[in-house]
């Protein structure tokens, strides 16, 4: 697609339109799940659910990272900021994420040293500046955020910077989306594969998904037409009874992905099981700081007393999570829980289901 057409309102018909014509053909519902929190934001942003053909339904996955983060990672950084001589620093979104009886906001208002950095190297930068305290920074995040956090962790090695560490959370994408596929309730026959996390990993890292669980793939850009098109896509290939990775976003995702970005988290990084919201522990879909590093890993080198982990009463993020139900199925949404007041991780991030939800809903 020429970047004009971007916003052309008649290459938009007639996507809509093959779409609509492909679903006729096949004359059986579809499910497609998106599993990108920036590609949830822009579906709800434009009202894409309601353009497309009866039958076709557009399902949101585990791509919010601050949402799949679970309560205990949540009531760990809670427990490292009440920590004297200690400061936490994070990404704003999980400022408002609750634990079990609070969260980094309230903690803050309590009097911790809690700060709102743009990048890790901001965090590295606070911990040079204040040599007398631990700086922690909260490490959560998909493919696309580990490698910043890989080359700060070894800049702190590089220059000595002891006073520095990561509470490390980071998930890989792929994982959850084969749990998900092998998930006899859901039955997803598509997916439109994440764009950022793609730039680093490649399109090529969903073979494996595609070939064991016949299910189609279409790397997908943000832009409305991008994510149209890779609609377009995946009905082609499921009317074709094919299962394969094509990539829609060729102008930024190549097969390989980044390979340096890739090297970073490689020597940084090794994989281990981890916990997500709604999903539960899924084996080698996380990442953890190799024993090479375990000096810059908060987890191991601060004892902390961690409240038990307990999810919000009533609220559906999890299922939410994984598709299985909608932000306006969940008993709280837009009453107990709001942007303003959220009950769930869902309603916290822009990149939430439930965030986008209200915002564009309503």
């Amino acid at each position: 697609m020429r970047p004009e057409d971007f916003r052309d309102p008649l290459v938009a018909r007639s996507l809509l339109d093959r779409i609509e014509n492909r679903m006729t053909a096949l004359a059986r519902p579809l499910t497609l799940m998106e599993v990108c929190g920036t590609h949830t934001m822009a579906i709800h942003q434009h009202g894409l659910r309601a353009l497309l053909a009866d039958g076709l339904r557009l399902i949101s996955g585990p791509g919010c990272p601050v949402c799949v983060t679970p309560v205990d990672y949540v009531n760990h950084a809670l427990a490292l900021s009440r920590r004297p001589g200690t400061i936490v620093a994070t990404f704003g979104d999980m400022l408002r994420v609750p634990g079990t009886r609070s969260s980094l906001l309230e903690e803050k208002a309590r009097g911790a040293d809690i700060r709102t950095v743009y990048s890790p190297l901001d965090a590295l930068g606070i911990a040079r500046d204040n040599p007398r305290h631990q700086v922690v920074f909260l490490g959560v995040g998909f493919e696309t955020t580990a490698p910043t956090v890989a080359g700060a962790i070894l800049q702190a090695r590089k220059f000595g910077t002891d006073n520095f560490s990561v509470l490390c959370a980071h998930k890989t994408m792929p994982a959850p989306m084969a749990a998900l596929s092998a998930d006899p309730e859901l039955q997803v026959n598509g997916y439109l594969c994440p764009a950022h996390v793609s730039a680093i990993i490649g399109a090529d890292a969903y073979r494996p998904l595609a070939e064991k669980y016949r299910v189609a793939c279409v790397v997908t850009g943000f832009e409305p037409l991008d994510i149209l098109q890779g609609i377009e896509m995946l009905v082609e290939q499921i009317v074709a009874g094919e299962s394969r990775v094509e990539n829609q976003y060729r102008r930024y995702v190549t097969a390989g992905g980044n390979a340096r970005a890739r090297q970073l988290m490689e020597t940084v990084f090794e994989p281990c099981d981890a916990a997500w919201r709604g999903l539960g522990r899924i084996p080698d879909s996380g990442m953890r700081l190799r024993e090479t590093f375990a000096g810059f890993d908060a987890a191991r080198r601060f004892a902390v007393p961690i409240e038990a982990a307990q999810e919000p009463e009533g609220c559906l993020c999890g299922e939410v999570l994984k598709g299985k139900n909608g932000p306006r199925d969940c008993p709280l949404f837009g009453h107990q829980c709001t942007p303003q007041n959220p009950v769930g991780a869902c309603m916290v991030s822009s990149e939430g289901s439930c965030a986008a939800e209200y915002k564009y809903g309503l």
